[in-house]
């Protein structure tokens, strides 16, 4: 049994070489932001956002703090997942306002949740409520490698760098963001030996439970 959605996902790898020759479409670039916007995240609160790299300088200079890799400056785009420095009540308040706009719901009926919401991560240690953060940033992750294979970009996700340089080096402490996650997308090169590897998984049956 095969599906286009399977082949392509079979297509998809972790990138190690780029074409530095090609670019992206500002078409595909779309896709990925709007993809991005898209994500589910857990209530709907969204506390994440999207650097978008496009700029060779800036690009090398995150090689250094990637552990080396390559990709982040070969890379038609990079793409840096942030999550919010703090989860305030303030943030909470205008999720709630914009569903009131967008849907005409009257306010009187998302105060309940509204209400449970706050009092929720008000009770929370900064550290749990940031580890959730997190997790919504690793679902657009997810998400985008997804969208990624369905659009036929190349990419390569990276979770080895430093999060406190590229903080620094991207000025994101003055936007409340902290980086959580990193996606290099864009045309792999002709000689990434590792695009023709087979793909070593565990099987369906062994990591299905059909119950």
């Amino acid at each position: 049994m095969s599906s286009q959605t399977l082949q392509k996902l079979q297509w998809r790898y972790a990138t190690k070489k780029f074409d530095t020759s090609k670019i992206l479409s500002a078409e595909k670039i779309y896709i990925l932001k709007e993809a991005f916007n898209l994500t589910a995240t857990s209530y709907g609160l969204q506390p994440l956002k999207m650097i978008s790299i496009q700029n060779k300088e800036l690009q090398k200079k995150l090689v250094s703090c990637t552990m080396e890799q390559q990709q982040v400056a070969d890379a038609s785009h990079v793409l840096v997942l942030c999550v919010e420095t703090e989860l305030t009540s303030n943030f909470i308040e205008t999720y709630f306002d914009r569903v009131a706009a967008l849907r005409n719901t009257p306010k009187a009926i998302l105060q309940p949740f509204e209400t449970f919401l706050k009092d929720s991560f008000a009770e929370k240690e900064a550290e749990e409520v940031n580890l959730w953060m997190e997790k919504q940033a690793y679902i657009a992750l997810g998400n985008l490698m997804t969208v990624c294979a369905l659009e036929q970009i190349d990419a390569c996700p990276i979770e080895g760098f430093e999060p406190e340089k590229y903080d620094e080096l991207l000025q994101l402490k003055q936007k409340n963001l902290h980086s959580v996650l990193v996606l290099a997308v864009g045309h792999r090169a002709h000689n990434d030996m590792f695009a023709d590897f087979k793909k070593v998984r565990r099987g369906v049956d062994e990591v299905v439970i059909e119950m």
